[in-house]
C-alpha cells in the first residue's frame, strides 16, 4: 500500500499526463505547505475545475495554445501563471494568503456588526440568487462507508431440515459474519449529466455517463448483508415452492419464488433515484422559506459574530461565525459574505456541540435503532455575468449509528407449511459523503424544459479497480488517494 501511495504521489507531482491534453497538479499554502482544497483552476471564464480535499486537480487543456492557468480561492491572492512556470514549479502551485492586506482596509477600530451584515444578506436574497429556469451541467460523486462492529446470524429452527444441516448453515453464517465484521466496506458512485431546473418543485435529469467502483466481495450494505444471510438459508428450501417471508409480525413477501431470475437492472440506475439524491444535496444551497440555508440566516434561531475578513479575487469578504440560539437550531459554522453584494459566497457548517440529526429508537418494538450523529458540509457559489449567484460546489457528509435485530421466517406456501427461521443482528457505523460540482449554468426556457423527456433508467459501468481513463476528457472532481488506490493489492 505504501509503495502504491508513494508512486501515485510522485506521478502527480511530476505532471503525470493521462493524455497529452490533460494536466495534473497540486495547490498548497505558500507558508504552511498544506494543501488548499476547493480552489478554482481556470483556462478561461467558461473552462475550469476545482481542487479536491487534498489539493489536487486535473484540467483538460483541449486545443488551447500556450494557455495561462488562473487560480482563485477564498482567502488567497489570485494567481496567474504560464504552463512553463507551472512545469518549473514541479506542478505545484503555492498561493499567498490575502488576509495580510486587511490592515489596509480597516482604518478604524470599529468592528463590523455581524447582525447588520446578516440583515443585509437577507434583504438581498431575491436579488442575489436567481430563481429563473436553469440547466446545470454537473458531476456527482458519492463515497459510502460502512463499518460493522457486530454481526450475529443464526438459524434458530427449520421444520424439515436435519440438525446437522442446520449446524452446517450456522457455520457458514458465522464465517460470513467474521468476514464482514473484519472488513470495512466502501464504494463510490460517479455520474455526469445535466440537471434541468424549472423551479423548486420541477426538475429533470439526463445522465451522460455513470460508474460505480465497488469490491463485490466486500459489498456489505445492510441490504446486502441480509441478502447474503438469506442466500445461505435458501439452500435448505425447496426451489419449486413459493414462500411467505416474514419478520416479526410483518409480512415482507407473500409469494416469493426462489426460481425468479434477477432483473436486468443490475447495471442500470433509476433516473428518479439519481435525481432525488442530487436534489437533496442541491437543496442545501437554495434559499427559500424553510430551507436549510434560510434557517441559518434567521436571527430567531442563530447567533452571529464577526470573526475576520479576507479577500476573494480582490473583493472584500466578511467571515461571520454562527451558532445555535434555540434548541431547534442544530448547526455551527461560518458564513463568507461579499462586502459588495452582501451575498453568501461560501458556507461551512457542522452539528453544534450536543446536537444530532434524526433519531429512531424502536429497539424493544421492532429491533431497530438509528442515530444520525454527524453532519458537515461546504457550499460554494459562483457569480454569473448578470451578477446573480449559482451553486459552484456542494459537499454534504453524514455519519450515523445503526442497530438492527430482527427475526426472519420463510413459510412454505403448501399444506405442510415448512418453515425456516433465522435471527439477524447487526450494529455499526455508516458514513456517506456526497459532492456536486457544477460545471456550467445555462438559461432555460419553460418550453425547452417541458419538451425534454426524462428517461426512466441509465446504464452504469461497474469497476472493481480505479481506472484513470474513465473520466479523462471530462471536468470532474479529481479523486482522493483512497479512491485512486481502490482495488490495488495491499
Amino acid at each position: 500500500m505504501n509503495k502504491t501511495l508513494i508512486l501515485s504521489f510522485l506521478l502527480v507531482l511530476n505532471g503525470h499526463f493521462l493524455q497529452a491534453q490533460l494536466l495534473s497538479g497540486k495547490i498548497i499554502d505558500k507558508e504552511t505547505k498544506e494543501p488548499v482544497p476547493y480552489a478554482t483552476v481556470q483556462l478561461s471564464d467558461n473552462s475550469g475545475v476545482i481542487s479536491n480535499e487534498e489539493g489536487y486537480f486535473t484540467i483538460d487543456l483541449g486545443n488551447t495554445l500556450a494557455p495561462n492557468l488562473r487560480i482563485s480561492c477564498l482567502g488567497y491572492t489570485q494567481k496567474v501563471l504560464s504552463l512553463d512556470a507551472f512545469e518549473k514549479a514541479n506542478y505545484i502551485i503555492a498561493l499567498d494568503e490575502s488576509a495580510l492586506q486587511l490592515n489596509e482596509v480597516f482604518v478604524s477600530n470599529k468592528t463590523p456588526n455581524a447582525d447588520a451584515i446578516i440583515a443585509k444578506v437577507r434583504s438581498r436574497v431575491k436579488e442575489n440568487y436567481g430563481v429563473g429556469p436553469l440547466s446545470h451541467e454537473l458531476f456527482y460523486r458519492e463515497s459510502a462507508y460502512i463499518d460493522f462492529a457486530r454481526l450475529d446470524v443464526e438459524v434458530e429452527r427449520a421444520s424439515h431440515v436435519e440438525k446437522d444441516q442446520i449446524k452446517g448453515a450456522n457455520i457458514s453464517l458465522d464465517s460470513l459474519a467474521n468476514v464482514i465484521v473484519n472488513s470495512k466496506a466502501v464504494h463510490f458512485t460517479d455520474f455526469k449529466g445535466d440537471l434541468h431546473v424549472k423551479d423548486r418543485e420541477n426538475l429533470k435529469l439526463s445522465v451522460d455517463k455513470a460508474t460505480t467502483l465497488i469490491d463485490s466481495k466486500r459489498d456489505f450494505s445492510i441490504e446486502n448483508v441480509q441478502k447474503k444471510a438469506q442466500d445461505i438459508v435458501l439452500k435448505y428450501l425447496d426451489t419449486t415452492k413459493t414462500y411467505k417471508l416474514k419478520t416479526g409480525l410483518f409480512k415482507i413477501e407473500d409469494s416469493l419464488s426462489l426460481n425468479e431470475e434477477s432483473g436486468s437492472d443490475k447495471d442500470e440506475y433509476k433516473i428518479s433515484y439519481l435525481k432525488s439524491e442530487t436534489e437533496e444535496v442541491l437543496k442545501t444551497s437554495q434559499l427559500y422559506d424553510g430551507s436549510f440555508l434560510n434557517r441559518i440566516l434567521d436571527a430567531k434561531y442563530y447567533n452571529y459574530s464577526f470573526l475576520d475578513a479576507t479577500f476573494f479575487n480582490d473583493e472584500l469578504v466578511y467571515i461571520i461565525q454562527f451558532s445555535p440560539k434555540r434548541a431547534k437550531a442544530k448547526f455551527t459554522g461560518r458564513l463568507y459574505v461579499s462586502d459588495d453584494t452582501h451575498a453568501v459566497i461560501k458556507t461551512d457548517y457542522r452539528y453544534g456541540k450536543g446536537k444530532r440529526g434524526q433519531k429512531v429508537n424502536l429497539k424493544l418494538i421492532l429491533g431497530v435503532k438509528y442515530i444520525e450523529n454527524a453532519r458537515t458540509g461546504t457550499i460554494m457559489y459562483k457569480k454569473r455575468t448578470d451578477n446573480t449567484y449559482v451553486p459552484h460546489y456542494i459537499k454534504r457528509e453524514e455519519g450515523s449509528y445503526f442497530y438492527v435485530n430482527r427475526p426472519f421466517k420463510f413459510i412454505e406456501n403448501s399444506t405442510k407449511k415448512n418453515k425456516v427461521a433465522f435471527d439477524l443482528m447487526l450494529e455499526g457505523d455508516a458514513r456517506n459523503k456526497e459532492e456536486l460540482l457544477f460545471i456550467t449554468h445555462t438559461d432555460l426556457s419553460s418550453a425547452t424544459y417541458d419538451a425534454f423527456e426524462e428517461k426512466e433508467k441509465t446504464p452504469y459501468q461497474v469497476l472493481t479497480k480505479y481506472d484513470p481513463t474513465i473520466w479523462q476528457n471530462s471536468k470532474v472532481i479529481t479523486p482522493l488517494e483512497e479512491m485512486k488506490n481502490f482495488g490495488n493489492p495491499e
